[in-house]
């Protein structure tokens, strides 16, 4: 199972749950994650989600009082967690180092989790029955927020003159390819981004194409071209 451990924001948990509790959530949503990108929501159980978190069904009931809540929790949390790269992203910053930091983040995440990833995909891709809401608010606010941090940049004459809604786009379609289309990669090159290699040559060129469509030089370009 590729999960999501060692990356609960805090919204994931519970106020007044206890470390155990904590513990036994998170046990959860990893197991969700696995199920339903394994079988969709259609096609989860309780049961099994229960089963792989090393629980009963009556436990696991207990903190989620549904499979629906068990499934919103699961995207809330791939949300977040997939959210939280262009967070960082600084407006002090210089916008190449930044930019790049930002891709090889999302390209790191692909590779760690691509079943979150394809998740979140095919809930989208569906109309995003349970996290439109969120769309709406929560994620258009960041964008809204680093799309000026961006437009700061244009202006100040730091890198060419874009849509920075699209350029953001563009980084989330290029770096998730790698998670949702990995068996069409494989298929093609014989490898995915589990090879250490092909995970630096990804990031080589997908950070250059996108930093030179902005008018930006990537921090390591002269290190890596010969």
């Amino acid at each position: 199972m590729t999960g999501l451990s060692g990356q609960a924001p805090a919204s994931v948990k519970s106020a007044g749950l206890s470390r155990i509790q904590e513990k036994n959530r998170s046990l959860i949503l990893e197991a969700a994650l696995s199920e339903f990108s394994r079988k969709g929501f259609s096609g989860a159980t309780v049961e099994r989600i229960a089963a792989e978190a090393g629980m009963s069904k009556s436990n696991l009931l207990y903190y989620f009082s549904s499979k629906e809540a068990i499934y919103s929790a699961t995207l809330a949390h791939i949300l977040e967690v997939w959210l939280a790269p262009l967070k960082t992203l600084n407006p002090l910053g210089d916008p190449a180092q930044e930019l790049a930091g930002y891709i090889r983040q999302k390209i790191e995440m692909s590779a760690k989790f691509p079943e979150a990833s394809r998740l979140f995909a095919n809930e989208v891709m569906q109309g995003a029955p349970q996290i439109l809401p969120i769309l709406k608010t929560d994620l258009k606010r960041l964008v809204d927020e680093k799309s000026q941090v961006i437009e700061e940049w244009i202006q100040a004459g730091k890198m060419r003159r874009l849509d920075p809604v699209h350029l953001i786009f563009t980084i989330w379609a290029t770096t998730q390819h790698y998670a949702d289309f990995s068996t069409q990669i494989r298929a093609l090159t014989g490898k995915d981004l589990s090879d250490p290699d092909f995970l630096r040559e990804t990031e080589a060129a997908v950070t250059t194409l996108i930093l030179n469509g902005a008018g930006l030089k990537w921090p390591q370009e002269g290190e890596q071209g010969g």
